[in-house]
């Protein structure tokens, strides 16, 4: 998980900005600690859709948005280190997504140049309207103004959606593989692979489709 920037918590998110302020249609901006209940709710609604036929059905069930929630809410709440970013994309005041930035700590990984998408969700009932490429957009913006040179991501090896999503926006494989033994017991396995990015080339995804 992903530390917070040391932004406070309004008592209300509505004392972020009076009523009669405009709002933006779509947007993206970092992470408050009140949206720690709406980031673990779509986190696990994404995970129950990408991991369906994976895992099995009850497992996927009991996942827990609350404990999600609360692992967020304590990140957000407690800043670390200073290129650590929570990103959420917004429909009007609306959550639907967000994604979290950290320096990689893959094995092969530089630090201090090398940047990981720890996660990037969209709530499943709001794909296709291009809130998935704006936060793209607003990582690889980010990772680029903090001064990395590099930045990653991993991805199931089987999902060719997920792929193209990253892909068309101009990322590739790095020729990184991994396996995520996702019971501890051997008996579910996943297969990922890395894609990479270089910040100052990065190109725009187009927004209707993601």
């Amino acid at each position: 998980m992903s530390d917070d920037f040391g932004v406070p918590e309004p008592e209300h998110l509505t004392s972020i900005g009076a009523a009669e302020d405009p709002i933006a249609e779509s947007s993206v901006r970092l992470a408050l600690p009140a949206e720690a209940d709406a980031i673990g709710q779509i986190q696990v609604a994404a995970w129950r859709r990408a991991y369906e036929g994976l895992l099995p059905a009850q497992v996927l069930a009991d996942l827990d948005p609350m404990q999600f929630s609360a692992q967020w809410r304590a990140a957000l709440l407690m800043p670390g280190e200073a290129r650590n970013r929570v990103m959420v994309a917004l429909a009007g005041r609306t959550l639907v997504g967000f994604a979290a930035i950290t320096a990689s700590d893959d094995p092969d990984a530089d630090p201090r140049h090398d940047a990981l998408i720890a996660e990037l969700a969209v709530d499943p009932e709001a794909t296709r309207a291009g809130h998935g490429s704006r936060l793209l957009n607003a990582v690889v913006d980010t990772v680029r103004a903090d001064g990395f040179s590099r930045v990653t991501v991993w991805v199931n090896a089987t999902d060719d959606v997920l792929r193209a999503f990253y892909t068309e926006s101009g990322w590739a494989p790095d020729g990184a593989h991994r396996e995520l033994d996702l019971h501890g017991d051997g008996s579910v396995r996943v297969k990922q692979l890395r894609l990479h990015t270089d910040p100052s080339e990065r190109t725009e995804l187009d927004l209707t489709q993601a």
